[in-house]
């Protein structure tokens, strides 16, 4: 995985624009890390293969980034990312990595199931 470019992202982010997409988000603010402070419960969130449609998506942010997605319903979207997976063409992967290199939020989008 690479370091996200703000600029590659937003244009693979405009390519799908108004497609049906297979998204996979998942979150974990606490999983990895229970064993340093036991007293803060970790939380996760985790959603695979469901179908969206958005009608905007943008990448802000100056790093980690903040990828949000438009669809007719309301809103999704994810901070925190990090890196990119660049060996991707036709789906795009992307991941947020804590200091010591765990992940702690990933988003991905493609046309295809994972």
């Amino acid at each position: 995985m690479q370091l996200i470019q703000p600029q590659e992202i937003q244009s693979h982010i405009d390519r799908f624009t108004g497609l049906d997409l297979y998204i996979h988000l998942e979150l974990t603010t606490g999983a990895y890390a229970s064993h340093i402070d036991s007293s803060r419960p970790p939380g996760s969130a985790f959603i695979s293969n469901a179908v969206i449609r958005y009608t905007h998506g943008s990448i802000s942010g100056t790093g980690p980034y903040r990828v949000g997605l438009k669809t007719e319903q309301g809103w999704i979207y994810a901070e925190g990312l990090t890196h990119v997976d660049e060996n991707e063409t036709e789906r795009l992967i992307l991941a947020g990595h804590d200091n010591q290199g765990k992940l702690i939020v990933a988003l991905q989008l493609s046309r295809n199931p994972f």
